[in-house]
């Protein structure tokens, strides 16, 4: 089975026909578990934000690093408006993907509370002339 048509098979099997998953790894061997752990963390995501287009998932292994700081995992997520990216670096990878899962998860989330707020914020306003218009 060729590298696409596996993560097509992996886009399918966790319903997420309009995200397209595109995983690279520099100096990693990628097995079945750090594909099975991408996929798993990018759900959690996928729960946060439905209208993301596509996750680019790069998985890099420095050995010129300290031996603390070796292991790179950086994902792009592309929705509507600016990207959101995050960048992680560990010595083990898969706490790697695991913290920079965290940080996106914390970008989509501050990007949900703004677009709240400032529809809360126009609805205040909208009761607020409605209430003048009444009393006056």
């Amino acid at each position: 089975m060729k590298l696409k048509e596996k993560l097509d098979y992996f886009a399918r099997r966790l319903h997420l026909e309009g995200m397209k998953l595109i995983l690279s790894t520099h100096n990693v061997t990628l097995t079945k578990a750090l594909e099975d752990h991408v996929v798993k963390q990018l759900e959690k995501l996928d729960h946060f934000d439905q209208r993301t287009i596509d996750a680019r998932v790069t998985l890099e292994h420095d050995h010129t690093r300290a031996a603390g700081k070796q292991f790179c995992c950086s994902i792009r997520l592309s929705v509507r408006g600016p990207d959101l990216f995050a960048e992680d670096v560990e010595s083990d990878l898969y706490a790697a993907i695991d913290k920079v899962t965290k940080k996106i998860e914390q970008q989509i989330r501050k990007r949900h509370n703004k677009w709240k707020a400032r529809k809360h914020k126009i609805a205040a306003r909208s009761k607020q002339t409605r209430q003048e218009a009444e009393t006056a």
